[in-house]
C-alpha cells in the first residue's frame, strides 16, 4: 500500500498544475520585505520559492527594501533614524548610507539565487533609468531624500526577463536633477509591476493579510474584488499601515495587474501556498471581472 505521506504530495502537486499553466511566461513582481529579510532561514526560504517560480515558467522580478536593516546600520554610525508618519525623514548623510545598504542586501539576494542555478542581475532605479521620481512630502512635510515615482522605463527589465535573468530591485531613483532618492519599496513594487503589465504582484511583508475583524484571525479574507477593498477602508475596517498598502493594491489593478497578494513573509513558503492552492494563505485582491478562485468565506 501506498503511503499516504506520498499521496498527499501528488495532491499538492495536480492542485498547482492549472496555475502553472495558467501563469506560464507571465511576469510576477514580488515585492520582498519585513521580518523575513533578516532571518537567514526564512531569507532561503522566500528566495528558493521565486526560483521554483522561475523554473516553472513564470517571469519573477524582485523588488525589495531593506528599512530594518537601514535603521541598524544608521544606528552604528552614531546616527538616530527619524520617522514623520511612518515615512524615514532622509538627509544626505542618511540617503547615503540607505543606498549602501540596499546595494549590499541586493547583492546578498542576487548570490542566494545564483547558488539554487537562477542567473539573477541586481539593479537600482536609477539603472537603465528605471525609477525618475519627485520629492515625496509627508501631509505637507519636508522630509528630505524620500521620493515618490513619477515614471518607470521598464526596458531595462524587459531585456533582463528576454534574456532569462531574475531581476532583483532595490527602490533608490531620481529625479529630472538626477538628485537620489530613497523610494517606498510598496510604491516601487507597484509602480514596476503596472509598467511591465505584470500578471500578479506579491506583497510579503509582516502581516498575514486583510481582516474583516483585526481582533479576530478567523476573520481573515482570502479574495477581494477592488470595491469591497475601498469599501473596507471608507466603512473603517481597516486603519493604519494596512490603509495604504491596500490603496496601493487597489491603484495596481487599476492600472492593469490582474491580481495583488498580501502575505505573511514570516510563513515559510508562503509565496508558494498563495500562488498553487485553492484557498491560499494570505488574501488576494481581483479586478471586478477577476475570477475566484474560492468561494467559501464569510
Amino acid at each position: 500500500m501506498v503511503n499516504q505521506k506520498y499521496l498527499d504530495k501528488a495532491e499538492v502537486l495536480i492542485e498547482a498544475l492549472p496555475y502553472i499553466q495558467r501563469f506560464n511566461r507571465k511576469i510576477v513582481v514580488v515585492k520582498y520585505g519585513g521580518s523575513a529579510m533578516l532571518d537567514e532561514e526564512l531569507k532561503a526560504n522566500v528566495i528558493k520559492d521565486v526560483v521554483l517560480l522561475k523554473l516553472v515558467g513564470f517571469k519573477p522580478i524582485i523588488v525589495h527594501g531593506g528599512g530594518k536593516e537601514i535603521s541598524r546600520w544608521v544606528g552604528k554610525v552614531g546616527m538616530e533614524a527619524k520617522f514623520v508618519n511612518g515615512l524615514r525623514v532622509t538627509d544626505k548623510d542618511t540617503m547615503e548610507i540607505a543606498e549602501m545598504v540596499l546595494g549590499k542586501v541586493n547583492k546578498e539576494l542576487v548570490t542566494l539565487v545564483q547558488s539554487l542555478g537562477v542567473k539573477a542581475v541586481g539593479i537600482s532605479g536609477k539603472d537603465g533609468g528605471l525609477l525618475q521620481c519627485r520629492k515625496k512630502l509627508s501631509k505637507g512635510k519636508d522630509i528630505g531624500f524620500v521620493g515618490e515615482v513619477t515614471a518607470v522605463q521598464p526596458k531595462i527589465l524587459q531585456d533582463l526577463l528576454e534574456k532569462d535573468f531574475l531581476p532583483i530591485v532595490f527602490p533608490v531613483g531620481y529625479d529630472e536633477n538626477f538628485a537620489t532618492y530613497n523610494i517606498n519599496a510598496d510604491d516601487a513594487a507597484c509602480a514596476i509591476a503596472e509598467a511591465v503589465h505584470a500578471e500578479k504582484l506579491a506583497f510579503l511583508s509582516d502581516i498575514e493579510g486583510v481582516y474583516k475583524d483585526q481582533n479576530d484571525p478567523s476573520t481573515l479574507i482570502s479574495e477581494l474584488h477592488v470595491h469591497e477593498a475601498e469599501a473596507l477602508i471608507s466603512e473603517g475596517y481597516v486603519g493604519g499601515g494596512m490603509i495604504p498598502k491596500l490603496q496601493n493594491c487597489i491603484d495596481a489593478i487599476e492600472n492593469g495587474v490582474n491580481r495583488v497578494h498580501i502575505l505573511d513573509g514570516r510563513i515559510p513558503h508562503s509565496l508558494l501556498l498563495e500562488i498553487f492552492t485553492n484557498k491560499g494563505i494570505g488574501t488576494a485582491i481581483l479586478r471586478e471581472d477577476g475570477e475566484k478562485y474560492y468561494h467559501e468565506y464569510a
